[in-house]
């Protein structure tokens, strides 16, 4: 059986889409950021970076998130290309490393600036915030033209979207953001109907996450700011 470190947060959720999509049994073991079991031994020992999601298959140990989609995809052969159809599988590949490399980590920077970081942020928050709207506008024109991010197939891309996408308001901090961007709400909204998306929902509310942002949450979640005390 497969052992799923999880939360709530966006990277696992599309993860644990997946899972459910797939019929595959697992064992969801969670991991709560906010009180710092993502930096202890039995987890780090699993993935080095201390991020969660992360699997153990077998002899086989994934971690970052659209690297755990395309190894269940590939080993299901489901939801992705074939391997043999090259040109299918390079814009799964592009489309799927885009949302990797932006819209996580552009949105994930946009809300910490917004949210958590600490004054003077000005130019921090212009560019992160630049670069989310832009990423988004990217994915809305795609689906402006294609059902699914792959055209008529519905793929890991999508689902890697989605875990972003139910944020999307709050990561672009505005009220418009759906006026903004009607085709990736479109799209939400057709996913969170899968029972597979209800599913996970039920599982995301299945566990007692901490809630506040109190010192032991900033120290595990932004260790960072350590170093900004000891240079005080």
């Amino acid at each position: 059986m497969i052992k799923f470190y999880f939360n709530a947060a966006p990277n696992p959720a599309k993860v644990a889409l997946l899972l459910e999509e797939l019929g595959l049994p697992y064992e969801t073991i969670p991991v709560d950021t906010r009180k710092g079991e993502q930096h202890e031994p039995n987890f780090t020992k699993v993935n080095p970076n201390a991020k969660v999601p992360a699997i153990i298959d077998g002899d086989a140990l994934v971690f970052d998130s659209n690297a755990i989609l395309l190894y269940l995809a590939d080993k299901e052969n489901k939801f992705v290309p074939d391997k043999s159809h090259n040109s299918e599988r390079g814009e799964m590949l592009s489309w799927l490393m885009f949302i990797a490399s932006g819209i996580g980590p552009y949105s994930g920077q946009a809300v910490h600036f917004r949210v958590a970081a600490p004054e003077p942020k000005e130019y921090a928050m212009n560019r992160y915030d630049f670069e989310a709207n832009r990423h988004w506008k990217i994915i809305d024109d795609r689906l402006a033209s294609h059902h699914y991010m792959l055209g008529e197939n519905y793929s890991i891309v999508d689902m890697a979207l989605w875990g972003w996408a139910r944020l999307a308001p709050f990561v672009l901090g505005g009220d418009d953001t759906w006026a903004k961007l009607p085709n990736v709400k479109r799209l939400l909204d057709e996913l969170n109907e899968r029972p597979a998306a209800k599913r996970v929902e039920v599982l995301r509310t299945s566990f007692q996450w901490k809630t506040e942002m109190d010192d032991e949450a900033k120290r595990a979640m932004f260790p960072q700011n350590e170093r900004l005390k000891k240079s005080a």
